[in-house]
């Protein structure tokens, strides 16, 4: 019992983390603009965070079935630790160094790589692909579900950012600067709003999925059966075979309000880095990047797919910058930050197999 409430409680304090990590990601643009003061900006996005966070389960499900298979190796709660310490501290280390690096991957890395040290190195604990023959875009897996959207997402969200500031140039190029900076620090304010809504959408889902596999190991292993019945909403049924585990209302308002409460600390480094270093951005600027991204990362939430807020506001700010000149963008920044994206996934993944393995040789994991 024990076990599984240090599983939730490290699961929290990733959340946390995300919080003030990704979110940073999100409100950069609106603060590097100047719409928003900081304070107003955290405060903006923890609230359509919250929001956001209780909208549907879709990428909470692909976390739970969709990455590991079960019937290779049990995801037991000493294990799940494991994968969310890889998640955490690589997401402390991009932190630090201020670059917007992605929780998403950290987190799918850590899963996969503390998975496959606890199955020996059988391959086949992770589930690369899973097609569905009638709808080649709901295949599930990490083919489908993790590097596929990897690549694709931040592609899309640079080409919709690019033809956005592109069309919004052609459209106001008659307009006096000064009343499109009015009108734009108006418009910022409610694409901000939406980019954050969206990240509670994606972000907060996937440590719901999280507590959700440590509740029902719990109940396997029936470190649950002489609970009181105050604690009884701890168990977990295990779905029935094809169906995705349903996320209990408990978990997602408890997700929701911790996201919340880490992004009101902020993440100033980071924002920063997206903000003022890599180009400078203006209203109109801010207001086609976050546009661009919170599409990107609505249409990926209603296919459950886990997606990195990070690369797609990114991605969308390049874009942006793009259809200025093409030498707006600072790119030894962008490079920086491109590799960060690359070593998310295997870096955070090695971290959570160390772990693995260390707690073996300790005799804590059999």
């Amino acid at each position: 019992m024990a076990l599984i409430l240090t599983v939730i409680l490290i699961a929290l304090i990733f959340e946390y983390i995300n919080g003030f990590h990704d979110t940073a990601n999100s409100i950069a643009t609106v603060v590097s603009t100047k719409v928003l003061t900081p304070r107003q900006a955290v405060l903006l996005a923890a609230f359509t965070n919250l929001i956001g966070a209780m909208w549907g389960t879709a990428v909470a499900k692909t976390i739970t079935s969709g990455l590991v298979d079960s019937k290779v190796v049990h995801m037991t709660s000493d294990i799940l630790i494991c994968a969310l310490l890889g998640a955490i501290i690589w997401n402390l280390v991009t932190w630090w160094l201020g670059l917007p690096s992605s929780s998403s991957h950290a987190l799918i890395g850590g899963l996969c790589g503390s998975g496959l040290a606890a199955a020996h190195n059988n391959w086949h604990v992770l589930i690369w692909s899973q097609p569905n023959h009638e709808h080649w875009y709901k295949g599930s897996g990490l083919l489908w579900k993790v590097i596929v959207p990897m690549f694709f997402s931040p592609f899309l969200g640079f080409v919709l950012g690019f033809i956005i500031m592109a069309a919004l140039y052609i459209g106001l190029r008659n307009q006096r600067p000064s009343k499109v900076n009015a009108f734009f620090n108006k418009a910022q304010m409610a694409s901000a709003g939406a980019m954050g809504f969206m990240h509670g959408t994606n972000d907060a889902q996937k440590t719901m999925g999280i507590i959700a596999l440590a509740l029902l190991a719990g109940t396997k292993a029936g470190h649950f059966v002489n609970l009181p019945e105050w604690l009884s909403f701890l168990k977990t049924s295990e779905p029935s075979d094809g169906k995705p585990m349903e996320i209990a209302l408990w978990i997602k308002v408890t997700c929701a309000l911790v996201m919340a409460a880490g992004t009101a600390v902020g993440g100033w480094r980071i924002i920063k880095t997206l903000g003022h270093k890599m180009v400078k951005l203006h209203p109109i600027n801010g207001f086609a990047a976050e546009a661009s991204s919170a599409t990107v990362i609505f249409i990926a939430s209603l296919f459950g797919i886990p997606v990195s807020t990070t690369h797609n506001i990114s991605a969308s700010i390049m874009g942006v910058g793009c259809a200025k000149r093409f030498n707006a963008i600072k790119w030894t920044v962008v490079e920086r930050m491109v590799w960060a994206w690359v070593l998310t996934i295997p870096i955070a993944g090695g971290i959570a197999y160390g772990l693995v393995l260390l707690m073996q040789i300790i005799g804590w994991i059999p």
